[in-house]
């Protein structure tokens, strides 16, 4: 004698869980979706062409790093020369023992020997007056004798590795110079950070890729820890 088939009761509340009809699995939200792919497209975006921009600059800063770090090898560029000759005396005598015609001076030294760099320092005293220009791998002298406006004018270059150098540091190079490093480190800022950002897309390798940043920023203290401090 056949068996009757089995019936199951079928509730709207509870719907039988079978093979051919497996549990839901809540979907994300398809906002959140959006906006997570758009977040990941700009961060992509900024990363590519801010590396792009800034590729010049960071290549820049981190071979003049280098050439810092061994400034030694690179000091036998020094190119130095010796002027002399006799500038306007009235300059000199100004009724005060402390004051000169200081713009005068600065002018006719720069006409006559093509003097590069800005003012740095102006001394005045009874006998004498010198004037320092100072620029990224250079540095001029003038030492003029106050009463006889005779003067003794010294020029050092320091070669194409120097001045690169000084570039780096921001030394002797004016505050526009300076703006462009801040708005280089702004650049490189937001180079690494929207790289950081984009780690965060990236499911498979996102553990691993915050590991490797943890041990690189632990390596660096360790570093600093070990020979420094």
């Amino acid at each position: 004698m056949r068996r009757p088939p089995l019936t199951t009761t079928k509730s709207p509340h509870n719907p039988p869980v079978n093979s051919t009809n497996p549990p839901r699995i809540s979907s994300p939200d398809p906002r959140y979706l959006h906006w997570k792919r758009r977040f990941a497209h700009l961060a992509r975006w900024l990363h590519t062409y801010l590396s792009m921009l800034s590729f010049a600059i960071l290549l820049f800063f981190a071979a003049t790093g280098f050439t810092l770090n061994h400034a030694d090898w690179f000091e036998g560029q020094r190119n130095a020369a010796r002027y002399q000759g006799t500038l306007d005396a009235a300059w000199m005598k100004t009724g005060d023992s402390k004051v000169v015609e200081q713009d005068k001076i600065v002018e006719f030294l720069r006409r006559t020997h093509a003097i590069k760099g800005a003012v740095s320092e102006v001394h005045v005293d009874d006998e004498q007056c010198e004037v320092v220009f100072k620029g990224p791998g250079y540095e001029a002298d003038a030492s003029i004798d106050r009463n006889t406006g005779k003067y003794d004018l010294s020029v050092s270059r320091f070669g194409l590795v120097s001045v690169l150098n000084d570039l780096h540091k921001g030394r002797d190079t004016g505050r526009k110079w300076s703006t462009v490093i801040d708005f280089s480190a702004v650049l490189m800022t937001l180079v690494s950070l929207t790289g950081l950002t984009l780690i965060f897309f990236l499911n498979k390798r996102r553990l691993f890729g915050l590991l490797i940043l943890v041990t690189g920023a632990l390596l660096c203290y360790l570093a600093y820890a070990m020979w420094v401090s």
